[in-house]
């Protein structure tokens, strides 16, 4: 009974994010909303993290097992990835490159911030 009501939390947050998104017409997908309204209320004491945290250490332990259907999905579109695959290996490429520079950039200014 206990799993089921972290279940029905974790699910309340992810339908309440999509439909501020679909209402409000936010710019942001509405699973990511509902992960904000979580930490919302986790910050705030609405949720507390015992009442969520079994589920949240289930799935976070078999994150893999959740990656399958990509994959599968990634197979059906073969055909289409070998046409274009020169441009998602670039852009694979230009953003970790981009990522890099930027997580060094942000490490640098706040180890300036800091001192």
């Amino acid at each position: 009974m206990k799993w089921i009501r972290q279940i029905i939390i974790l699910l309340l947050m992810v339908v309440l994010g999509e439909i501020l998104n679909k209402v409000f017409k936010i710019p942001i997908p509405g699973n990511i909303m509902g992960m904000i309204l979580m930490l919302l209320a986790l910050q705030t004491g609405l949720v507390k993290l015992d009442q969520v945290e079994g589920i949240s250490k289930f799935l976070l332990n078999h994150l893999a097992i959740l990656f399958i259907p990509a994959g599968v999905g990634l197979l059906a579109v073969t055909g289409m990835l070998k046409e274009s695959w020169h441009i998602l290996v670039f852009i694979a490429v230009v953003t970790t490159i981009l990522v890099m520079v930027m997580t060094a950039y942000v490490v640098h200014a706040l180890r300036r911030w800091m001192t």
